[in-house]
């Protein structure tokens, strides 16, 4: 159980985008409902195919259906979940008069990464991180690519000297995972740890 002193976030925008590594993004969300955690989920068009190819889920094309699909999924509260589509500018992750307490973009493609680095703001995922930044919110962005260019890496950099979370999906394996849902956990475990969420997902180095 993770013992930060921050409070835990009353909303938190998660953001999932084309890179590979989906269940990381689910399990994410999953973990921050079961944790009381308000969520609003925005998804961009690339993730509708990532999903089908990694899990073989259908991420339903209208925010009220995905809303209801998440919810029974993840046994979440009536209003905890709203998702909003990548248009929605009404939406209140458009507007620093009513940003969420932090933003994870989980997986990360370097494509988003690349348009928040450059203050782009032509979709609802890359306005709500740059409301972030210009908020000083936490923003956790999880890219997942390999090998990184130099223009990855510079986007990276410029991130973090903006006062991004660089968090690559890189799992360890000192805990010895015995399945895959162990890998995710592990770099879920991280996420939850910046944002200051409560979890028992694994066991703290040096701690038996």
């Amino acid at each position: 159980m993770t013992l930060s002193s921050e409070p835990t976030p009353r909303t938190v925008t998660l953001a999932l985008t084309g890179a590979s590594g989906m269940a990381y993004g689910l399990r994410l969300l999953e973990c921050l409902l079961a944790a009381g955690v308000n969520v609003h989920l925005l998804y961009s068009q690339a993730a509708h195919i990532v999903a089908k190819q990694e899990l073989d889920l259908t991420l339903p094309a209208r925010a009220s259906e995905a809303e209801q699909q998440f919810t029974a999924r993840y046994n979440a509260r009536p209003g905890q979940l709203r998702v909003f589509g990548k248009e929605d500018w009404f939406a209140p992750v458009a507007s620093g008069s009513n940003p969420a307490d932090a933003m994870v973009i989980c997986p990360c493609s370097m494509g988003t990464l690349a348009a928040v680095a450059a203050g782009l703001a032509d979709n609802l995922i890359e306005r709500a991180a740059d409301v972030m930044l210009k908020e000083g919110r936490k923003l956790v962005l999880v890219p997942r690519e390999t090998p990184l260019s130099v223009i990855h890496l510079e986007n990276m950099l410029r991130l973090a000297r903006a006062g991004a979370v660089i968090l690559p999906a890189n799992p360890g394996f000192y805990h010895q995972p015995q399945a895959v849902s162990d890998i995710v956990d592990f770099l879920v475990a991280r996420i939850l740890d910046q944002l200051g969420v409560k979890h028992e997902l694994m066991a703290r180095w040096g701690r038996t």
